[in-house]
């Protein structure tokens, strides 16, 4: 119910969102920058602010688990990635947006909004873990995909400035203060608890200004993006974590893996497919299609996750 709850709420942000657009409040202009006020500014605060709770204590072990799972995780959406495709019966020209698709999910924007939510600052700090890997494989392997739609077959270009990025830096800074108990001064928690206040508004207007753009008859007439969506949404969380519970004795770290496979399709693809020549339609819709469906998936697969505890 907490869940069906809080995806209520991103919902009725969304819409928000939409209303906005069709009112001409927010243009592509505004979408942009409110983007990155939550990439750079929104996102660290609210990891930062989940190593500045002191009133829970994590040991070295569980973080340690937590980085171990997460890799593992990884290790399997990639493997999945790759056969896929091939299931749906892919043309080869959409494989890489396919593949990218899979493996990367909207951790960021919908993800840490609803662990806060469902397991608290706690709960935060584990998904923190999800952004270093997130950030090392989409500006390596996901670009490496992409290109491979492409006709020019450019050469691979690793961009570390932007997978050591603010947000990759607020984990190791959020870990540090979390584990070495540092105190912050009330002050400054304060400004951190109120930069961090902006994620989940702002950004589910982002998400909602840019499903306006879309038409829904469309989106659900393209069937094999719909059984890729279905695939995604629900086979591969409610698979995942039924595997994951055999090993994972924390129900807050399995309810936390739960919710970052479960996500829809991360924005970064779409960005992806426009800079390096993929698929940008297809990936486009995909990030829509999906966000829409995972109003009703996540809830309906957090049933499934609450079963097994």
């Amino acid at each position: 119910m907490i869940m069906l709850k809080q995806m209520i709420i991103l919902f009725v942000l969304m819409g928000v969102g939409i209303i906005c657009r069709k009112t001409k409040m927010m243009n592509d202009a505004v979408s942009k920058g409110m983007s990155a006020i939550v990439v750079n500014i929104a996102s660290p605060a609210f990891i930062l602010s989940a190593g500045i709770n002191q009133e829970t204590y994590i040991g070295p072990d569980m973080l340690i688990t937590c980085a171990i799972v997460t890799v593992v995780i990884y290790a399997e959406l990639i493997i999945i990635a790759v056969f896929l495709p091939k299931l749906l019966r892919v043309d080869a020209k959409h494989v890489g947006t396919y593949r990218v698709m899979t493996i990367f999910s909207n951790i960021g924007f919908m993800g840490f909004p609803i662990i806060l939510a469902m397991y608290g600052e706690t709960g935060l700090l584990y998904a923190a873990f999800f952004q270093f890997p997130f950030n090392l494989l989409i500006y390596t392997y996901g670009i490496s995909v992409m290109q491979g739609d492409s006709k020019d077959g450019e050469g691979l270009n690793i961009q570390w400035k932007k997978i050591f990025n603010v947000g990759v830096i607020a984990v190791f800074v959020s870990v540090a203060l979390f584990l070495f108990r540092v105190r912050v001064p009330a002050s400054i928690e304060s400004v951190i608890d109120s930069l961090s206040g902006l994620t989940v508004p702002m950004s589910m207007m982002v998400i909602g200004y840019s499903l306006a753009g879309m038409k829904l008859k469309e989106l659900f007439s393209k069937k094999r993006l719909l059984v890729f969506a279905l695939i995604k949404l629900i086979i591969i969380p409610v698979v995942t974590i039924f595997w994951l519970h055999f090993f994972i004795t924390d129900k807050i770290l399995l309810g936390v893996c739960f919710v970052m496979v479960a996500t829809p399709v991360g924005s970064m693809t779409a960005m992806l497919a426009e800079a390096y020549d993929g698929d940008k339609e297809t990936a486009s819709m995909g990030v829509a299609l999906t966000t829409l469906l995972s109003v009703f998936t996540i809830p309906l697969c957090g049933l499934f996750v609450q079963s097994l505890r």
